[in-house]
């Protein structure tokens, strides 16, 4: 195939017209090639082809490349001796049944892999649909975002929230429901959860939700732009893990501020 360059050289002589055409065309070429796999012109997306999906939250494409979808979780898929948790074989056939050998959109944050290699991605399928949206809407995942890749991070909230008050897929098991603050036990630390309670010994940077300490470690404040705004009697919801300290109080350290409302 000759170059562009020859190309242009041989038709230096022909009308503007011609060579008005002759750039078009490449153009729609280049703009083809683009939606079969490549970088897109419009956006600065990739359409990549699915080739298997591991389970409601990652897949690999067909050539080679693992994608996790950015900004949610779904439950664990069963492994060695550990039995899972609920709803994730349903969650990964979902997801196999949205995307599984179709070409599908991945757009991008800030960080765009994660600390396994993976491409983190908002996932779009080639009608406009949103699948990380469609998981979260219908219960089958969870908001779970971290610094800097909150440019979905709103969005993502709203669509959880449609699941959450229909009480739909996740938010109707015991392990993944909401909890109260005064409830917390031995058997959810290790969990990333949701709780919500009245606040009190409220500080700059944490306070008390029953037994349950709330705080924004040092490293992770900066993003909290307006401070962490929760004072004496309000009422919260708090996601994260639910860990216990050397002195046996359990707590959850909040890591943006998405993680409280």
């Amino acid at each position: 195939m000759r170059s562009l360059s020859e190309h242009l050289r041989q038709t230096s002589h022909k009308p503007l017209f011609g060579l008005w055409l002759t750039t078009g065309l490449l153009l729609l070429l280049a703009v083809s090639t683009a939606q079969a796999g490549t970088l897109s012109i419009v956006g600065q997306s990739r359409w990549v082809e699915v080739a298997h999906v591991y389970d409601g939250d990652t897949f690999r494409t067909s050539k080679g490349e693992k994608v996790r979808l950015l900004g949610i979780n779904t439950p664990e898929m069963p492994y060695n001796d550990n039995p899972g948790e609920p709803m994730a074989k349903k969650a990964k056939k979902r997801l196999a049944k949205l995307i599984a050998g179709q070409l599908v959109q991945l757009k991008t944050d800030k960080d765009k892999k994660d600390t396994y290699g993976r491409t983190l991605a908002q996932v779009y399928l080639r009608n406009g649909s949103w699948v990380n949206g469609l998981l979260l809407s219908e219960g089958y995942a969870f908001v779970y975002t971290f610094a800097p890749n909150f440019g979905w991070t709103k969005e993502l909230l709203q669509q959880e929230r449609i699941a959450r008050q229909g009480k739909l897929g996740i938010w109707g098991s015991e392990r993944f429901r909401i909890i109260k603050s005064s409830a917390i036990a031995s058997e959810h630390i290790g969990q990333f959860r949701l709780v919500k309670g009245s606040v009190s010994a409220a500080k700059a940077w944490g306070f008390k939700l029953d037994g349950l300490t709330i705080s924004v470690p040092r490293k992770f404040r900066h993003w909290f732009k307006e401070g962490l705004q929760a004072s004496n009697g309000q009422t919260v919801t708090v996601r994260g893990s639910i860990r216990i300290s050397g002195g046996g109080k359990h707590y959850l350290a909040l890591h943006s501020p998405y993680d409280i409302e």
